[in-house]
């Protein structure tokens, strides 16, 4: 019977006055970037690293963050549509954000950060990754507080009925809280692996392991996705499964490469 699932109608603004909206998805972006930061300040201090760098790793990742985002929304997704008005990327406000766009924007950003900073590439991938998995988790909370993105019919106990989105009204996995909940157990997982090795593990291992895990969670759970595009519903793997592959097999390299002891350590 219907009424055994779980009627969501959140309402993904909190508080809107004279025309200002403060919504949860923004909320919560901001939130994981804050935690974030937190937790990369308890590995600057473990390790000795000045914090003022950390001040600049953030604003790096920050603007990388909403920059791949966006552009790889744009590109990936809906090309066609934004190489005609061009002007509309800039629209960051209308939605429409990749995290797939999110990964390769950081991963230049951060690519530029180790080379201003004399810090060893590896060394910040193997640290940053660990707090992004944690920020995965609060951005697939905004997207079910805006009642997005979420998965096909199911009837299964926990199914959501997403009353402001889904004019069906008929019960579907709870996506974002699957992937949510599996990108937390990924950062915890990749924390306690960094506390392990006392803040000394393997260059680039980190990495490797993170790229595997949560690109492979993300192509998974595409399976019970509703397709976000129209082109994709012709596509046997989607965009989102597509755009993981290569992140899994570099994911793969890295690891294997690690492990032999391939990357350099940490410039002083």
């Amino acid at each position: 019977m219907i009424i055994n699932f779980i009627h969501w109608n959140a309402n993904p603004e909190i508080l809107h006055i004279a025309g200002l909206s403060i919504r949860w998805y923004g909320l919560l972006f901001a939130l994981g970037f804050y935690v974030g930061y937190l937790i990369m300040q308890k590995f600057f201090t473990k390790e000795g690293v000045p914090l003022p760098l950390l001040d600049k790793l953030a604003m790096y990742m920050i603007i990388a963050t909403v920059i791949g985002a966006r552009l790889g929304h744009c590109l990936f997704y809906e090309s066609d549509y934004y190489l005609k008005n061009p002007i509309e990327i800039l629209y960051i406000w209308h939605g429409g954000l990749a995290s797939h766009g999110a990964a390769i924007g950081i991963l230049f950003a951060l690519f530029l950060f180790a080379r201003t900073s004399k810090k060893s590439y590896w060394w910040v991938l193997d640290r940053i990754v660990i707090v992004t998995a944690l920020a995965g988790l609060f951005i697939r909370t905004g997207n079910l507080m805006n009642s997005e993105i979420y998965g096909h019919a199911t009837n299964l106990p926990w199914g959501f009925i997403f009353e402001r989105d889904d004019k069906l009204l008929i019960p579907r996995h709870p996506t974002q809280i699957y992937e949510g909940l599996c990108y937390f157990a990924i950062s915890m997982s990749l924390l306690w692996y960094y506390y392990k090795k006392d803040g000394k593990p393997q260059q680039g291992l980190i990495f490797g392991i993170f790229l595997i895990a949560l690109f492979a969670v993300r192509f998974f759970v595409e399976f019970l996705k509703e397709v976000q595009v129209d082109f994709e519903r012709s596509m046997p793997l989607n965009m989102g499964q597509l755009l993981s592959i290569p992140f899994i097999i570099a994911g793969v390299v890295i690891v294997v490469l690690a492990k032999k002891n391939r990357f350099k350590a940490n410039k002083e």
